[in-house]
């Protein structure tokens, strides 16, 4: 019997939240390699709020996730064996190996990292949602120093880290979150001026004090009312950019009520697709690195241990119950 790999497929097309039964786990036997293939164990899986998109089966900047295929995911791994010579024994890999033990690659598509840095910032402050951030606020909305940068999802993977390049780069930082706790570590350990907790009843109120100078920059992740109430303070020539809409993952209204900011103030408003930039990327993961690894761009995790809990970390990913960076433990 050769090597066997435990893999989640999708199941079926969630119709609203997503569900566990909208996912499979299976058990197959690893293909024998061929010439230039390398297989890799897969140590952290990265979970996302884009891959609850892909499972729709709707035009999309990106394909659908097929049905009963391995779902989608950036993974970072050890090659564990090896038929191409760029590739060998031992070397630590980032990819989009998916929700799966190990994964078959042909060499392209993954790039290699330095063990300097624990291998799990690779997906997230030092890897794609980092490189979000970065390209989002830099390349989109230009901050200049004393303006005020506003980020929702501030306590995510990406919005986290928005927070902190804008105030590398002299910008009073407020963030958005859901609930006290979330609020305080984004003021506390991340270093942002303000955080405002969009669940408080008095949500509003406290985000009106929160930017007495309105808004020069808004990266916005959530959509609906969240977004409708940075658009309302929005300063004039204010630059959007428009990053995610997880309030409506699960086919939510999010209907805008003061769109009429974006003729009167005349903003930019710029939706972007990150992987559609890569050769900003290094640039990006320069910056990045040095920033992580001086302490100046700090991080947390939730991590759920083992490929089994990935269904269940993905949907509380979605319902907002993580903390920084989801990401799965499969090995290592």
């Amino acid at each position: 019997m050769g090597i066997r790999n435990r893999q989640w497929l999708l199941a079926s097309r969630p119709r609203g939240p997503v569900e566990e039964s909208n996912f499979r786990l299976v058990e197959t036997e690893v293909p024998a390699l061929r010439d230039g293939e390398l297989l890799v164990r897969v140590h952290y899986l990265s979970l996302d709020p884009y891959m609850r998109g892909r499972m729709d089966d709707a035009k999309s900047y990106a394909a659908s996730q097929a049905l009963g295929e391995v779902m989608i995911g950036g993974t970072v791994g050890e090659v564990v064996e090896s038929r191409n010579p760029r590739w060998p024994v031992s070397e630590l890999v980032v990819g989009t190996g998916g929700w799966q033990e190990l994964h078959v690659s042909d060499g392209k598509g993954i790039m290699k990292v330095a063990r300097g840095l624990p291998e799990s910032v690779y997906l997230g402050a030092v890897g794609m949602p980092g490189v979000t951030a970065w390209y989002g606020l830099l390349q989109i909305g230009k901050p200049k120093a004393g303006e005020t940068v506003v980020v929702s999802a501030a306590s995510g993977a990406v919005g986290s880290v928005v927070g902190q390049l804008a105030k590398l780069r002299g910008c009073r930082a407020v963030g958005i979150a859901g609930g006290p706790a979330k609020c305080a570590h984004v003021v506390n350990d991340l270093g942002f001026d303000a955080c405002v907790d969009y669940k408080a009843e008095a949500f509003r109120e406290g985000f009106k004090a929160a930017v007495p100078d309105g808004i020069d920059v808004l990266f916005e992740n959530v959509g609906g009312a969240v977004f409708d109430a940075s658009l309302a303070r929005m300063n004039a020539f204010g630059r959007i950019a428009l990053c995610g809409l997880i309030a409506g993952y699960g086919g939510q209204d999010i209907s805008l009520r003061n769109v009429r900011s974006i003729l009167v103030n005349r903003l930019l408003v710029q939706g972007f697709i990150v992987s559609e930039h890569m050769e900003l990327w290094p640039e990006a993961l320069k910056e990045l690195g040095a920033h992580v690894a001086a302490g100046k761009i700090k991080y947390r995790e939730t991590v759920a241990q083992g490929l089994e809990s990935a269904p269940r970390a993905f949907i509380g990913l979605l319902r907002g119950e993580n903390l920084g960076k989801q990401l799965v433990k499969v090995a290592g």
